[in-house]
């Protein structure tokens, strides 16, 4: 922090003995909290105890850093810059434990209230915890001996956490911060930071099953060193030397397994205050340093480098080293970008694993057919077993089409989540909500304070007074000039018991004010959220009218072409009816003149007996005649053939030859001849009188003059005048 922030925070009140007392009060608290601690056993003992011959200036950083921490709220606030400046430089040991709760906000979660009750259940991950608290800080004076008191509290913050995020439970790594938390504060307190930790810092990403965050971190500390370090970057590439192999420690413990536990509290420091974006920095600022030494190492050689020659660099201090991490560049933006291509990468990662997994599943399954078939002997495959794995091929592909529909059902599902978390409050907004709290908090202590501090001024003069009057029970017997200073005396001092009575009244007034502030704060806050909530329903009720009426418009518009369709459909059946009938009408005018024509044909031939004549000419037009009249038949019936439907309404027509000379009659399911056909076959059996056009004549007379030719009736003759 600047020079000015300093004289600042010591010049409050230089006259006032009461900012020294309270001084003296935060030593005295800080002296027999870390004092409770080693006696109650919940903490870590300090590594060294406060000495009595401070030097000056640790005098001086004791005393900012309690103006830092009574004054907090105004310090984040107004000089945040100065603060991490501070921070950076290091945070006094005793001072720790309360700083590291205000940086993280976790010194009044509900959480804690709950700790005492999960230490009395059962997690599934307490034999792995057991098996690791021996490894956590192996040469650490509270840590190293089996079942020892350190180790007893470590077990129950991990116990507890694995209980209350059960997706991550237990992951190894995480116990070496748990450790360095309780190195600095109780149990409870620890278990508060590190529930803060994993849920605001990343952690809880980091120690996920998965571990995507952490693969996440390898790409982007990758890219920086691409960037900015490319010689060696090409060297790691030649010796298959990956980011992993050295960089993931850093990532999940902070440093506080591969650097000195001074360094890397000094470092954890930062992290408090700033997040990984100081592991990032003190990562690349490593790799600067040992650049040259390196180059020159193979990848046994660079491991070896990493855990031996590395750690010993940094016993003279870390100042050196976070020097070094702040001149590297660190572009936020950038690294929000290598996210995105991170995810993307990893999508379609995901997507050819299942591709990949979906075709070896279906390969196995063939294999394991085939071998079935060749076990069997059989030489060929049959036509059951192809049929068979048809079948099989098929419901793989079913239950292949089913497993997608689920995941689009999900993903669907996740879409729905993501859109109604955004309609909750965000993240600024719940720690806004917070600050605002802490502050009331605050000023309502520091009223308390000052309450308690005027009531103890008003005993006080209560007692002077009480001892001025009985110093002066005698007065009466002094000289009058003495009995007057007295009245004075007296009137001053009750001028002073008044003048302390309305200041109580006035801190108490003032007291009532605050809280009323804050209850109007709280309900204006109550009345935004509810205000947007609605904002929110109106414009869900509103997309939700206007997809009511396009849907409206569409099912009539689905009905509107249904009725079309409907019409049309209709009109096609009865053009196919009226057809139909057509072809009726014109097979039986056909087959009437065919009948005729065949008359005409017997006639013919007894003419050219009587006459003694050739007639064959004459014959052979007449068959022509017919064989083309029964080419149309059979053509029509071809086309009543296909235009005939099933879906008409129950009229059957048959068609069937009638005689010895293939006359044709057309009758539907009552069986009633066609009356044109019945008179035609009345008058065969009488007299029938034909004016046949014969081409070969040219007489008119033979026209005009009709032949008549008598024949029996009976069954083998007939009279027919021609």
């Amino acid at each position: 922090m600047s020079a000015s922030l300093h004289s600042s925070m010591l010049t409050v009140h230089p006259t006032s003995c009461l900012s020294f007392r309270l001084l003296e009060t935060d030593s005295k608290s800080l002296r027999s909290m870390n004092g409770s601690r080693r006696n109650s056993g919940s903490s870590l003992v300090s590594s060294s105890s406060a000495s009595s011959n401070l030097s000056h200036l640790e005098e001086d950083s004791w005393i900012l850093w309690g103006r830092i921490v009574n004054e907090w709220e105004d310090v984040r606030k107004k000089k945040e810059k100065q603060l991490k400046d501070l921070v950076r430089k290091g945070v006094p040991h005793h001072f720790r434990a309360i700083v590291w709760q205000l940086l993280c906000n976790a010194q009044n979660m509900p959480i804690k209230d709950q700790y005492s009750e999960l230490l009395k259940m059962t997690s599934p991950c307490e034999k792995l915890i057991r098996r690791d608290i021996a490894r956590t800080y192996p040469e650490h004076e509270f840590f190293k001996e089996k079942d020892s008191l350190g180790q007893e509290v470590l077990f129950n913050v991990m116990k507890a956490y694995s209980l209350v995020d059960r997706e991550v439970g237990y992951c190894q790594g995480s116990a070496f911060i748990v450790g360095l938390l309780l190195m600095q504060m109780p149990e409870e307190e620890a278990f508060c930071v590190f529930v803060k930790l994993m849920q605001d810092y990343r952690l809880r990403e980091l120690f996920k099953p998965s571990m995507a965050e952490l693969g996440l971190c390898m790409y982007q500390f990758e890219c920086m060193i691409q960037e900015q370090l490319p010689e060696l970057h090409i060297h790691f590439q030649a010796q298959s030397f990956h980011t992993s192999m050295y960089a993931s420690s850093w990532f999940l413990t902070i440093f506080l397994t591969s650097f000195p536990l001074p360094v890397a509290t000094r470092i954890f420091d930062i992290f408090m205050c700033e997040g990984l974006e100081i592991v990032f920095r003190v990562g690349l600022a490593i790799l600067q340093m040992n650049q040259t030494e390196l180059i020159q190492l193979d990848m046994e050689g660079m491991l070896q480098h990493f855990q031996r020659v590395i750690p010993h660099q940094l016993d003279s201090g870390p100042d050196k080293v976070i020097q070094a991490a702040y001149q590297v560049k660190y572009n936020a933006k950038k690294m929000k970008k290598l996210e995105k291509e991170y995810t993307t990468i990893k999508t379609k990662e995901m997507e050819e694993q299942v591709e990949i997994k979906r075709l070896r599943t279906e390969n196995r399954l063939l294999k394991q057919r085939i071998d079935t078939l060749e076990k069997k002997g059989a030489p060929r495959y049959s036509e059951e077993s192809v049929l068979q794995l048809e079948r099989e091929l098929v419901q793989a592909r079913l239950k292949e089409a089913e497993s997608q529909c689920a995941l689009k059902e999900m993903q669907d599902k996740i879409l729905d989540m993501e859109k109604r978390n955004t309609s909750l409050p965000d993240d600024t907004n719940v720690a806004r909500l917070q600050e605002e709290l802490i502050g009331v908090k605050l000023r309502e202590a520091e009223a308390l304070t000052g309450l308690k501090e005027l009531r103890q001024q008003v005993r006080d003069l209560e007692e002077h007074w009480q001892r001025h009057l009985a110093r002066t029970a005698g007065r009466w017997k002094d000289s009058p000039r003495k009995n007057t200073v007295s009245e004075l005396q007296d009137e001053l001092m009750s001028v002073r018991l008044r003048e302390a009575e309305v200041q109580a009244e006035l801190r108490e007034t003032r007291q009532r004010m605050l809280e009323m502030e804050t209850q109007n704060q709280i309900h204006s806050n109550q009345l935004r959220r509810a205000e947007q909530e609605s904002r929110c329903l109106q414009e869900c009720v509103q997309t939700l009218t206007v997809q009511n009426k396009d849907l409206h418009v569409q099912l009539q518009e689905i009905k509107r072409r249904q009725a079309e369709i409907e019409c049309k459909s209709k009109e096609e059946v009865m053009a196919v009816r009226l057809r139909e009938a057509d072809n009726i009408a014109a097979m039986a005018e056909l087959q009437q003149q065919i009948s005729e024509l065949e008359i005409q044909k017997e006639e013919g031939k007894v003419q050219g007996q009587l006459n003694h004549t050739d007639s064959s000419q004459y014959i052979r037009d007449l068959k022509d005649q017919i064989g083309e009249l029964k080419h149309e038949i059979c053509c029509l019936k071809g086309q009543r053939g296909l235009a005939s439907q099933p879906t008409f309404d129950g009229i059957h027509i048959v068609n069937h030859y009638v005689g010895d000379d293939g006359s044709y009659q057309s009758s539907d399911e009552d069986g009633v001849k066609d009356p044109t056909l019945q008179d035609s076959q009345h008058r065969s059996r009488g007299r029938i009188r034909l004016r046949p056009n014969l081409q070969d004549t040219d007489s008119e007379e033979e026209d005009e003059d009709a032949l008549r030719l008598s024949v029996p009736q009976s069954s083998s003759h007939k009279s027919t005048t021609v």
